[in-house]
Formats: C-alpha cells, structure tokens, sequence
C-alpha cells in the first residue's frame, strides 16, 4: 500500500465472502429457513431486504449474485438515475444472450421517485432483471405497490452484541482485519453496546481507536466513538415510532418509559416544537377531563420550550410528560366528539328548535324565532325543561368516566340528566 493507494476500509476488508461467513440474520439464513431455500432451490425472484444500517444487506446482495452465478449491477439510488437503469438493461440484455442472468442491486431504493421505480417495472416483470433492493424505509410506504408486489420482502434484523462481539473478534484475528492489534475484553464490550447493531460502525470505529491505543482500551473506544446519537430518521419509520412509544407509555402511565422515549427523541434530533404540539395532543386526548390542569400545563411546556429552546425548554417538556403520566386518564371527551363529527357526518341535519333560533329582526320573531325561549338565570326549572335538540333526539354522545376530577363530573352529569328529563329508567326487575 502507498500513500495514493490506501487500504479499504476495515468494514470493506471484512465483508464476508461467503454466506457461512455472515454473522446474524439467522431467520433468514439458518437451515430451513426462507433465504436458505430459495438459494438452493437456484429460482431466486426478485427481492426487497428491509432492515436498519450495517446489518448486511449490501453484502448479503452479493452473496446471493455469487450463489446464483448471476452477473452483479450494483446502483445507489441516491446517485443514480433513469439512464443508469437503461444501461443496466442494455448490459442485461447482451448477457442474457450469453445465458447470463443479471441482478441488478439497488441500494436506498426508497429514494427512487414513482417514476423511476416504474422504470423498472417492464424488465423485473419479464425477468430480463432480478432486482434486490436494499432499503432502511418501510417499504410499504415506500416502495411502489406494482413493484412492491413483484418482489419478496425480507426483513433484516439488528445485530445483537453477540453477534457484533464475534465481528470485532474476527478483526482482531483475520488477516484482512487487524493483525497484532489487541483489546481489552471491556472496550470490546462497549463497543458492541455502542453500536446498536450495526455491524459497520463496530468496525469503523475499532478501527479508529486502533489507532488512539494498542493495546484498544474502553476509554480509546469512547474518543473514537464520539458522541451517541440514537438511531432515528426524522422522517422516517423509526421517528414515528418513537413518537408512538411516547404517546402510549404517557397513557399507559409508564413515567420511566415515557421520560425514554421522550429522550431518545429530542437526543435524536427530533424537532422540538413537533414534540411539543404531541404532548398537548396527549393532555386532550388521554387525561382530558380527569385532569383539566393537564392542558395548561401541557400548553405551557410548548410555550416554554419555544421561548427557551434546547436543551433548556426540553426540560418543561419533561415536567409535563411526567404529570401526563402520572395523571388520571380519561378520553370521554375524545370520544364524545368523534361520536358527534360521527352524527353529524352519517345522520341528517336535526333542525334547530325555534326557540333557540336567533331572533334579530321583526320577520323572524313573527315566524317564531326565539318564542317561548327559558332564559336560565331568570328561569332555571323552565330552563331544564325545555328542549335543546328537536322533540324526541337523544344523542348519547358524552359518558363520563369516574377517573380523577371527572369523578365530580359523573355526578354533575348525572343530575343534569335527570333535570333535563335524559336520563334512562332503570330496568325493572324480573317477575
């Protein structure tokens, strides 16, 4: 090696040669399993693999072109376009005429357009192309359907720290990897913690530290290894998970979960007012009347993390996730007013009772409007007597719960049932 040809990566260097060599992905490799299969039966169809960073999918791409004596394309979606899909055709096409088949890998497909992904239809439909797409997006919201639907889905799975552990190992004793370079067991360790199983950022950042200390020790792993972001793509998949995770550990009243979540996101790059508008949502949505503070305070966390920014505002935000939690949980309103945009949107328009129609001119009090109207701070009995939806419409829209202050609510609401002559009969008892 010289100084204007320098050694490939350590990743690059280690990348397996064979699919023995591939650590992890066991449910699709082991005996009997899909991957396994469909390598021996030697009738591969195209193929989606799905899965986080560094777990193999690139590799695994080559493995199966090698396995299958198929010639190789390889394209990054990021960089490539229509006219390199017409040239991989184009090549296809002349091997095909030698008896050839061709795969053609295409890595980040989800940063094809539909268009460009409808490029590729015709050729994986005739079979001309075996496609095997690599994607770290849910292909259901990212993959055309038509091409989606001709192409078997494969989900790859993070490593575990066992199986980054045996990676690191093999740098340290295969003579492509890094030998005479020795590590304390314990930088070992946290390496394959830190990686969140990604078997290429394990690698990279072995190397690097085999260059801060020999033999590598837990604090030349840390210096190399930088700060520790969370995986998450704020636009993708694992960020609307995260919000999920959020959201229901606050209604499931899980305070330790609920702080986690919330620190994987704002660690993770999260936008902090996106946080923000969702725990609102959760204080209306989830505690709602059993806690009506629970909105103000909910508002003021938004308010406070707008005016102070991060970190410091992230802190407000973490006060009110741990009220919500904590707090009593009722979604009776959340329900009560799906069940009237419900009646409103599937039932007919009820007509509004005159006397509780609007009467500013003299036309309209003479047809009515307004007549017999119970004001109810001259007249409260007339008040409940009177009606406030057309004769005969019962709604049952709202039911209270008889969590925290709604409790209150309950017995109010039942009374004024009773006032207003809503209130059901109870059954009578069996003869």
């Amino acid at each position: 090696m010289t100084l204007f040809d320098p050694p490939a990566p350590l990743a690059e260097r280690l990348r397996p040669r064979t699919v023995a060599e591939v650590v992890g992905q066991t449910h699709l490799l082991g005996p009997g399993k899909p991957l396994t299969r469909l390598l021996a039966s030697g009738r591969l169809g195209s193929l989606i693999l799905w899965g986080p960073p560094g777990v193999g999918k690139t590799t695994l791409a080559r493995l199966i072109a090698g396995e299958v004596g198929a010639h190789f394309i390889p394209l990054s979606a990021v960089s490539a376009g229509v006219k390199d899909v017409r040239e991989a055709v184009a090549e296809a096409e002349r091997l095909r005429g030698r008896g050839t088949r061709t795969i053609l890998f295409l890595d980040e497909i989800h940063r094809f357009n539909k268009a460009q992904q409808d490029a590729l239809l015709p050729h994986v439909e005739s079979g001309l192309l075996t496609l095997v797409g690599a994607t770290t997006e849910n292909p259901s919201f990212e993959v055309n359907p038509a091409l989606r639907s001709r192409a078997r889905t494969l989900v790859l799975e993070a490593l575990t720290q066992e199986d980054v552990r045996r990676l690191l190992e093999r740098a340290l004793s295969d003579p492509r990897g890094l030998p005479g370079v020795t590590a304390h067991p314990e930088a070992l360790d946290l390496l394959a913690r830190l990686a969140d199983g990604d078997a290429r950022r394990a690698l990279s950042t072995l190397e690097v530290a085999a260059t801060l200390a020999d033999p590598v020790t837990p604090d030349a792993v840390t210096e190399a290894f930088g700060r520790h972001l969370p995986a998450m793509d704020k636009n993708g998949e694992d960020f609307y998970n995260l919000i999920s995770a959020l959201h229901k550990s606050v209604r499931g009243s899980h305070v330790d979960a609920s702080l986690y979540w919330l620190a994987r996101m704002v660690e993770g790059g999260a936008d902090t007012m996106y946080v923000a508008r969702r725990v609102v949502r959760m204080a209306a949505e989830d505690i709602g009347l059993a806690d009506p503070q629970a909105l103000r305070l909910a508002v003021a966390a938004r308010d406070t993390a707008e005016f102070l920014g991060s970190p410091e505002g992230d802190l407000a935000l973490a006060q009110a996730v741990v009220y919500l939690a904590l707090a009593p949980k009722s979604n009776s309103v959340y329900v009560a007013w799906k069940n009237a945009l419900n009646a409103v949107r599937e039932g007919e328009n009820l007509p509004i009772p005159l006397h509780l129609r609007n009467a500013p001119t003299a036309l309209m009090r003479q047809q009515g409007y307004g007549q017999g109207y119970a004001y109810y701070f001259d007249d409260p009995e007339g008040s409940f007597e009177q009606n406030y939806l057309p004769d005969g419409v019962q709604l049952g829209l709202y039911e209270p719960t008889g969590e925290g202050w709604e409790a209150r609510v309950a017995e109010r609401w039942r009374k004024l049932q009773e006032a207003h002559g809503e209130a059901e009969e109870a059954p009578e008892a069996d003869a």
